[in-house]
């Protein structure tokens, strides 16, 4: 399985700078990131962005879920 480097936009203020540059499938639309007391969703709509001399995908925060109990 290939995989790809992603850069993950918006969510919460406090989600540390180094969870949002992250390798994901290559394919992948959705991103459900594990963070505190839930999960922080991310889609990807298509827009890339240069970082660091390579275009990155950008995943954007559409949501927050509570984690089940």
């Amino acid at each position: 399985m290939s995989t790809i480097t992603v850069m993950l936009l918006g969510g919460p203020n406090h989600l540390p700078q180094e969870r949002r540059i992250m390798t994901v499938a290559r394919g992948c639309e959705k991103i459900k990131l594990p963070f505190g007391s839930g999960y922080e969703h991310f889609l990807h709509r298509g827009e890339q962005k240069k970082i660091d001399g390579r275009e990155l995908p950008v995943y954007q925060w559409i949501m927050r879920t509570a984690i089940a109990e």
